[in-house]
């Protein structure tokens, strides 16, 4: 499992814990996120912004 960062504000969306507070399970990988994702902190970045950690 990987972490991916938004390199705007450093939110960072960890595979394994997933995101409760936007719905994603445990275990969602970044790949299934929807292709319109934007960062849930700062709105700026989008899916394909973000760095793996």
């Amino acid at each position: 499992m990987s972490v991916f960062k938004c390199p705007e504000c450093g939110y960072t969306y960890d595979e394994a814990a997933g995101d409760s507070h936007e719905g994603y399970a445990p275990g969602t990988p970044f790949e299934s996120l929807p292709d319109d994702f934007a960062c849930p902190d700062c709105s700026v970045r989008f899916k394909e912004d973000f760095e793996e950690a």
